[in-house]
């Protein structure tokens, strides 16, 4: 998870993450709307991907990039339930549900007496 907000911490890559919410883009695609370097764009988008936020795909002469939206959303969702007062309840409850889950399993599966 250090790795994912490590990686969110930069206004590049957060701009980087919005480009690709809704579309595949190529490096070239993403590096034309930024004022930096091309070498620089590629660091940024090896950050997001060794964060799992990213993921590329090289067709022909072109990486193109996509958005991991299961990996975010997921490290997201579980950060802000970690913070969130209202979340900490709803987390309790389902982790004794959890427990009950279990319990019922194993006495499911014991030997009839």
């Amino acid at each position: 998870m250090q790795k994912v907000f490590e990686a969110l911490a930069s206004t590049v890559r957060r701009r980087i993450l919005a480009y690709l919410s809704e579309t595949e883009l190529t490096a070239g695609q993403i590096a034309d709307r930024f004022d930096i370097s091309k070498p620089a764009v590629s660091q940024h988008l090896a950050v997001l991907q060794n964060a799992g936020l990213v993921e590329s795909e090289k067709r022909g002469q072109y990486v193109h990039y996509r958005i991991v939206q299961e990996n975010l959303t997921n490290t997201l969702n579980g950060y802000l339930q970690n913070v969130c007062p209202v979340s900490r309840p709803l987390k309790r409850e389902s982790k004794e549900l959890s427990e009950q889950a279990e319990t019922q399993t194993a006495s499911d599966s014991l030997p009839p007496q």
